[in-house]
């Protein structure tokens, strides 16, 4: 089997900076996940664990290509699940690997997050210069909507949706969501999927964490907490762009492949609360030449390309063949009827999160 090529890692060593791994659980998630790691190779991540699930696209054969190249450690998670599921059986299995014991930094990422970094050359290395004390760095969510986009199209996800919900928006909570960038210290002794678990004595009461704005939080955030202060941006040095829905043609398959951590199925209810465009963004745009680089280098790669035309293939297919079925041609409709959600305002929000008590007592 060959072996890693200098083609394919020529745009991908950043030698001088900080050892990042970035962990992912996955399933066919094939036609998106080369756009994907050549971005985070250019932002800095300098290796991946991904964990796949189950897959039928041929996610896992293009995983395994990419531990062929040195790029990434690959898991097939495929089960049985201890009693918490799928992502933290996952989770679990990185935990012990070599990439992540190794690692300067470690963050927990899906194929739908792209790191947005604001500060210097745009990498990892130039927030962590900007932030030098921090032990953790939570990276916020900024949601971008469907744009009215109907159909997968197999070009970056950036490149398609750019519009997103404002940088203030007091709701729903979990548009200031996050994932944890944090430093491989020992402070924490597990990864979660927004932020480490299982903090240690005493390493704990020296832990700094900065937002996105270089901020010092408060503790609480050093044991707990998964969102962000609401009611302000927090996006000034870096953000995590988070594209949850796509296309409407690939938000169907979503739908037909499940939340990842969870046995619950995806509705009206998830696209509602995440259609927001109401900003331009195209800050991310400004590591285009570099990640095309990155992304050709790829594709010279033949392995690499057959694996991927496989999954667009099958992308395809999977989806005239939902299409044949009532209720995913009723939630297609009801994708094209519905109109990009509302901002509401910080007094209607305080109504809600009102309503919210009430209804919990």
């Amino acid at each position: 089997m060959t072996t890693r090529s200098d083609t394919v890692a020529s745009y991908a060593l950043r030698p001088d900076g900080p050892r990042v791994t970035a962990v992912s659980c996955m399933r066919n998630e094939g036609a998106f996940l080369l756009d994907w790691i050549a971005h985070h190779l250019v932002v800095g991540v300098t290796h991946f664990v991904v964990m796949s699930n189950d897959c039928e696209d041929g996610t896992d054969l293009m995983l395994d290509r990419l531990s062929d190249l040195g790029l990434v450690t690959h898991i097939r998670n495929d089960g049985p699940y201890d009693k918490n599921g799928i992502q933290f059986t996952g989770l679990k299995l990185a935990d012990k690997t070599e990439a992540v014991r190794k690692a300067d930094w470690l963050i927990s990422m899906d194929v739908d997050e792209f790191i947005n970094i604001h500060a210097g050359d745009r990498s990892i290395s130039a927030l962590l210069d900007a932030l030098p004390e921090a032990t953790a760095i939570p990276l916020t969510w900024r949601i971008f909507g469907n744009n009215g986009v109907v159909h997968f199209e197999d070009r970056p996800v950036p490149h398609q949706f750019t519009t997103a919900a404002p940088t203030l928006l007091t709701w729903p909570w979990r548009a200031a969501m996050f994932k944890t960038l944090y430093r491989n210290d020992k402070t924490y002794g597990n990864f979660g999927v927004h932020r480490p678990r299982n903090p240690r004595d005493p390493r704990i009461e020296q832990a700094r964490w900065f937002d996105g704005e270089g901020r010092e939080l408060p503790k609480i955030y050093h044991t707990e907490k998964i969102f962000s202060p609401f009611g302000r941006s927090n996006f000034a040095l870096a953000q995590l762009n988070h594209y949850p829905l796509g296309a409407m043609e690939s938000y169907l398959l979503k739908v037909d492949r499940g939340r990842v951590n969870r046995t619950s199925r995806l509705g009206m209810d998830y696209w509602v609360d995440r259609n927001f465009h109401q900003e331009e963004d195209l800050s991310i745009r400004m590591l285009d030449p570099t990640v095309a680089k990155q992304r050709a280098a790829f594709s010279t790669d033949p392995i690499l390309s057959q694996h991927h035309q496989t999954s667009v293939a099958w992308r395809r297919a999977r989806l005239e063949t939902l299409l044949r079925e009532e209720p995913y041609r009723a939630l297609m409709a009801r994708l094209h009827m519905t109109p990009p959600t509302q901002v509401l305002s910080a007094d209607n929000a305080a109504n809600l999160f009102h309503w919210a008590k009430l209804t919990r007592k």
